[in-house]
């Protein structure tokens, strides 16, 4: 496929591409060592072999990330699941829109559900260049069908760059015959009160149509709600909350992203499902009559109320609701034991945080807050 030169820097590599690409990972002394901790048993040469016989990013991901993926899976989580059943064409591409909590795990458990599920193909991934931390990770990210969200430019540059990132997006659902998956706003939502921010649907009604519910129609974009029993960085937000509390002007480090990263890939997940809401351009027609400005905030309403129906609630977020309030409201939906539990596990979470000036009722509080709000936002919505 002959690609635009113009998306050249954000791209998931093309086929033609990867025999290079391959080779400047292996060479990587970094990237060698995280390739044989995955995979001890098999002989380096042999990893090689295989790596170079995929044809295709969606064949890496088969041969590797997706028994890989299924491997973490079983050993962080007690289940992932999917509910698909509000998209009733799996031949067509979609641009799934999610709540946020992990940038590696959260399209790559999407992408092996899709699969199983008999989708034809994974989601290419919209992952911002602040954790492109080393240049191997640059590379494996876009070998893994990953385009680039270009964060560090002036801000003078970001309006181009947001039209490119647009026009590659659309590029990707029609000509690409990819499926797409981006947060539903840039950086995750620490307290876990998901909601969509409309500055993302403006970029993406940048190209692709000649009003903007024509632009977000051709890009079929399917709510995404993504619920997981435990956040693995959760002790590391609320941590952040508290930096940013004591210094507004605090900014996370390159090893505290990739602390992030390796928690969230590795950390502890308990129960995982995704919830796929129905396709958006079921209901933008009844939106295109109105002003600019409350059509992109009605949309991005509409969506998270999607979103906010579709989380799966667990114990925790009950439990926590009920100890933010200092109340019994929901004593119903959990027990004894599992409430037990639950502050047996705020306890431990707490006891993670390390920080000078370390005030415990106001991360407790954060703690709370980020299992209760799921809970909040999914009342209202219904």
């Amino acid at each position: 496929m002959n690609i635009p030169a113009e998306f050249d820097d954000i791209r998931p590599y093309s086929p033609e591409e990867l025999p290079v690409v391959f080779g400047e990972l292996l060479a990587d002394p970094q990237f060698r060592a995280l390739v044989q901790s995955f995979y001890p048993e098999v002989p380096f040469e042999e990893l090689s072999r295989r790596l170079y016989a995929c044809k295709d990013s969606l064949e890496v991901q088969k041969v590797f990330f997706y028994p890989l993926i299924k491997r973490l899976a079983a050993k962080c989580s007690t289940g992932c699941t999917m509910d698909a059943g509000a998209v009733g064409d799996k031949e067509k591409r979609y641009t799934f829109v999610s709540n946020h909590r992990d940038i590696v795990i959260d399209p790559a458990l999407l992408s092996i559900l899709l699969l199983d599920q008999g989708f034809q193909t994974t989601v290419e991934i919209a992952i911002g260049d602040n954790l492109l931390i080393y240049p191997w990770i640059h590379k494996l990210v876009r070998v893994n069908k990953s385009f680039i969200v270009q964060r560090s430019l002036p801000l003078r540059e970001m309006l181009g760059s947001s039209r490119r990132m647009s026009a590659y997006m659309h590029y990707a659902v029609a000509c690409k015959r990819e499926n797409i998956w981006i947060a539903q706003r840039e950086g995750r939502a620490k307290d876990s009160n998901d909601r969509t921010q409309e500055a993302v649907l403006k970029m993406m009604a940048m190209s692709g149509g000649d009003t903007a519910a024509d632009s977000l129609k051709a890009l079929n974009i399917v709510p995404l709600t993504i619920s997981y029993e435990y956040d693995p960085c959760d002790f590391l937000k609320a941590k952040e909350f508290q930096q940013k509390r004591d210094n507004p002007s605090h900014k996370k480090s390159r090893e505290d992203d990739l602390r992030n990263m390796q928690t969230g890939i590795f950390g502890f997940k308990g129960r995982v499902h995704y919830q796929l809401s129905p396709c958006i351009n079921e209901w933008l027609d009844e939106l295109s009559g109105l002003p600019k400005v409350e059509f992109f905030a009605e949309v991005a309403r509409r969506m998270d109320r999607d979103i906010h129906r579709g989380y799966q609630l667990y114990p925790g977020n009950y439990v926590a609701a009920d100890l933010l309030e200092g109340t019994t409201d929901f004593a119903g939906r959990y027990t004894a034991e599992e409430k037990d539990t639950f502050e047996k596990y705020i306890a431990g979470r707490l006891a993670l945080i390390d920080l000078p000036g370390k005030d415990e009722d106001f991360l407790r509080e954060r703690l709370l807050t980020m299992y209760a709000m799921p809970l909040k936002n999914h009342i209202a919505a219904r």
